[in-house]
């Protein structure tokens, strides 16, 4: 299959696996939807996207696909693949996207829906090309890369189409972490069961409070931050924490 999600513990794995290279159309996002659904539904608390392949993330839509359909068609990809990452934003997981080879297009929009980013160091690029073809990145991209990098960096990237490296995406703090290749697969889960044994109810008030409030007034963004630190402030992990803190010993959250 495609795309396929497997769990070990709280730890759900998304993996792309459509060679050569993980490009996808509406079959290939309908199966990545119903794989954010399981993960979502397993319950599992951190998330990690991969990639099947060695040098592919992901290069995006399948362009031959977008010939061949009509814009009703190409557009039901789209908004399968939007809603896909509104619910990996609005879900109490933590989605990490390990990107270990090219992220071109909506492939790097994958990777730009998730909440954190870590790659592996290498010679591949990333990049938003869809100019090149007379189009926009219509899964995100211009909305999340200029909120995650900034908005004068984002737009010579958008209108220029030109790729980056993983090095450059560090920099810009599009990426969390570069990871050594060889190490990859330990590293990434090691991230991940951070957030796995973590306390889940701030994490996912966190989420919440930084998507949510991004979309409105810095007032109306502060109120919701405070009503979600009076809701922490009385849940047993908040409790917990407090008093691992004060007796120097590690804390045990369970997630309520």
């Amino acid at each position: 299959m495609p795309v396929t999600f497997t769990q070990h513990g709280h730890i759900g794995r998304i993996t792309l696996d459509n060679p050569p290279a993980n490009s996808y159309d509406l079959q290939v996002m309908t199966e990545f939807s119903v794989a954010v659904d399981d993960a979502i539904d397993a319950g599992a608390r951190a998330v990690i996207v991969g990639s099947a392949s060695e040098k592919f993330f992901s290069a995006g839509a399948d362009i031959k696909k977008f010939l061949e359909g009509d814009v009703q068609s190409n557009m039901e990809m789209i908004r399968t693949s939007q809603a896909a990452f509104r619910r990996m934003a609005a879900a109490d997981a933590v989605f990490i996207a390990h990107i270990n080879g090219h992220a071109l297009g909506g492939g790097l929009e994958l990777a730009l829906a998730c909440d954190i980013r870590i790659a592996n160091a290498g010679r591949y690029k990333l990049g938003t090309p869809e100019v090149t073809l007379g189009l926009l990145p219509g899964n995100g991209g211009t909305q999340r890369l200029s909120r995650l990098i900034g908005r004068s960096r984002a737009m010579e990237l958008l209108l220029t189409g030109r790729t980056f490296s993983p090095e450059d995406a560090h920099a810009w703090g599009l990426v969390a972490e570069l990871i050594d290749p060889e190490e990859a697969d330990d590293r990434v889960r090691a991230y991940a069961l951070r957030f796995a044994n973590g306390a889940t109810l701030a994490a996912a008030a966190i989420k919440r409070a930084v998507y949510e409030g991004t979309d409105v007034s810095l007032a109306d963004g502060l109120a919701l931050e405070g009503e979600l630190m009076e809701e922490l402030f009385q849940s047993q992990d908040a409790h917990e924490g407090l008093h691992a803190f004060v007796e120097k010993r590690d804390p045990e959250f369970v997630g309520s």
